[in-house]
């Protein structure tokens, strides 16, 4: 289970899309069940806010997921990931790691300069700082959520076809990629939702089962939120569905 729920929470955050550059705004709230089987294993949030960094106005994004009730007894999470990034060009400028996993713990700060095209990390466990050389429109874990809802890329999209990011998490640069497969009308808790279905591809073996182990559902309207993921693990499976949600920039597209 070690850095499973962690996994699971990453990829939720960050594998979503949508079809301009109004998909959200400061205020934006969201609230997941996580379940594992038919086990309720733990929540989510993540919410949107503006923030001043060095100065200058920016998006401060806050992510949070823990586990709750049996789950918490036996196996205790409590993962922070918080990114601020540019407000027209979605650039991250700094994240923050903050993650308690049972007995693992990680603490990070990376700072991106987006004109040196630098990422400097910063493990404030081990007291270490090192500099690793990125891309353009690199993004963090939390900014890419943003940025891929952004994504000029699916107004176009079709089945079977992918988008592709650069993304840097922990000491590694990610080639990140995401198939669309189809789309479909999804039951949820805040109603019937026109979605679209994607497939992320993640790495077969400790976790996944096989490299579309991943299901995500994202609503087919000018908001791009995420519904619904569904991960089939080697033992079982995790599903986390959106429970509430408020501050959106356009009314729910709902059936």
């Amino acid at each position: 289970m070690k850095n499973l729920f962690s996994t699971i929470f990453i990829l939720f955050i960050t594998i979503i899309n949508a079809q301009n550059k109004t998909a959200y705004q400061s205020g934006e709230h969201f609230l997941f069940n996580v379940s594992y089987g038919f086990i309720n294993a733990g929540k989510a949030t993540l919410e949107l806010s503006e923030s001043r960094l060095n100065d200058k106005k920016v998006f401060f994004a806050k992510g949070y997921g823990y586990t709750t009730g049996m789950a918490k007894m036996f196996f205790k999470v409590e993962d922070h990931y918080h990114s601020y990034f540019d407000k027209n060009s979605g650039e991250p400028y700094q994240s923050v790691r903050d993650i308690h996993e049972g007995g693992y713990e990680k603490k990070q700060h990376t700072y991106f300069d987006n004109i040196k095209n630098t990422a400097v990390l910063k493990d404030l466990q081990k007291k270490t700082e090192h500099v690793f050389n990125v891309p353009n429109q690199v993004q963090d874990v939390v900014s890419a959520f943003y940025y891929l809802r952004n994504h000029p890329g699916i107004d176009t999209i079709k089945e079977g076809q992918t988008l592709v990011i650069n993304m840097f998490f922990d000491d590694e640069l990610i080639n990140f990629k995401l198939k669309f497969s189809h789309r479909e009308v999804l039951k949820t808790k805040v109603g019937k939702v026109a979605t679209m279905v994607f497939k992320p591809y993640v790495l077969k073996g400790r976790v996944f089962k096989e490299s579309e182990s991943l299901t995500m559902w994202v609503s087919d309207d000018l908001n791009k939120i995420p519904l619904r993921i569904k991960a089939d693990l080697l033992v079982g499976s995790i599903k986390a569905d959106l429970e509430s949600y408020k501050g959106l920039k356009h009314p729910l597209a709902l059936r």
